[in-house]
């Protein structure tokens, strides 16, 4: 039998451009489709970058006023400041304490519109309009307040850091009416934590200036 292929399917005629082969021309498109996949993946993953670091930094904000031991503030913050990084941080009130961050401790405790909050997890932008008391505007100028003048005839505290928010917590505890008797102070102020254990003495104060003595 002959092997010879028909003359159809010899070389082509000099001057033409020969046919690719199916092999040749499926590496050359699949070349061709992976180039062009990678730079869309590349440019998508660009924009999709660029978009993320554009929202990183214009976080959502909002404009709050608010007044703060008498005087009026107005400022625009980001909308996951809370009350006690906005008095501490923006109006330069550190009297306020931060202890846990979490609304455990009480150290935090401030008046807003004359009643006790966890300053910690109270977001400042939902307090537009409110008045704000924090330590530093209870005393009438060199006048102590009365519950801070117990404090101290008393020495109802010992390191201190908990004493802002210790003092805050029991005017507004007076204020509310709490204090009928050493069980309901306690009960009433069990929200603040002293880590050094001057709970008798503070007790005592709160019940003294309650008084009226």
């Amino acid at each position: 039998m002959s092997t010879e292929l028909p003359e159809s399917y010899g070389s082509p005629p000099d001057g033409a451009a020969s046919a690719p082969s199916r092999r040749t021309f499926i590496a050359t498109t699949t070349a061709v489709g992976s180039t062009v996949m990678a730079g869309g993946l590349v440019a998508g993953a660009s924009l999709s970058g660029a978009a993320e670091a554009s929202a990183a930094e214009a976080p959502p904000s909002g404009r709050v006023s608010l007044t703060v031991n008498g005087k009026r503030h107005a400022t625009v913050i980001d909308n996951r400041t809370s009350l006690l990084d906005l008095l501490r941080e923006h109006f330069g009130l550190p009297g306020t304490k931060k202890g846990c961050n979490a609304g455990a401790c009480g150290a935090c405790t401030v008046l807003v519109d004359g009643r006790r909050v966890n300053s910690c997890l109270t977001l400042a932008v939902r307090l537009d309009g409110a008045e704000v008391t924090t330590i530093e505007g209870l005393a009438d100028g060199d006048e102590l307040h009365p519950l801070q003048r117990a404090f101290v005839d008393l020495d109802a505290f010992q390191c201190g850091f908990c004493t802002p928010g210790q003092i805050m917590s029991g005017v507004g505890c007076i204020e509310e009416g709490h204090t009928g008797s050493h069980e309901e102070i306690r009960e009433w102020m069990s929200g603040n934590i002293c880590r050094c254990g001057c709970y008798v003495k503070i007790v005592r104060a709160v019940e003294q200036t309650a008084r009226g003595k």
